[in-house]
């Protein structure tokens, strides 16, 4: 499959909640999404944690989420819960999966990372897309690394550059 140019003119906006602590996370997060600027515009926001969140119940804990995240959702981007009950693909899909959204017009798409106990389910009875990295869990920070990685792994697949390998 090859990448075409003329037709990206759709922006990623990936949207976390809370920072990102590891250093070594940071850098890697950092080394990707610069990597995939080459290929499409690219931002990054981290919205901040709750305060006091672990005296919180996990369903306000997540209501609250919700709030924020939804704040950010400009009308009629596409929206991507990174979600573990999302869909699974390899790599390869993904790059399909990405191509598709580019030549349909979609002009920003958005991942979200929610917190440390998920999305709160009215995020995921709108109807957006949920992709899964793995059965495997993961930390929220350590998915930001994995999945900038992958969206990277994706564009050089589009392109047929040698960073992919089958």
């Amino acid at each position: 499959m090859q990448y075409r140019k003329s037709v990206s003119f759709m922006k990623i906006r990936f949207i976390v909640i809370g920072k990102t602590d590891e250093e070594y996370l940071k850098t890697g997060i950092g080394e990707y999404l610069s990597r995939l600027k080459r290929y499409v515009p690219v931002e990054y926001i981290e919205l901040p944690a709750l305060k006091n969140a672990s005296s919180l119940p996990v369903s306000e804990q997540q209501s609250r989420e919700r709030e924020m995240i939804e704040k950010q959702i400009q009308p009629g981007e596409t929206v991507v819960l990174l979600d573990e009950n999302g869909r699974q693909m390899k790599s390869s899909e993904l790059a399909t999966w990405l191509n598709h959204r580019m030549v349909s017009g979609i002009k920003s798409l958005v991942f979200l990372v929610g917190g440390p106990y998920g999305f709160h389910h009215g995020l995921k009875q709108k109807g957006y897309d949920s992709l899964a990295l793995s059965k495997m869990t993961f930390s929220h920070q350590m998915i930001r690394l994995l999945f900038a990685e992958q969206l990277y792994r994706a564009f050089t697949i589009l392109r047929n550059e040698s960073y992919h390998h089958e």
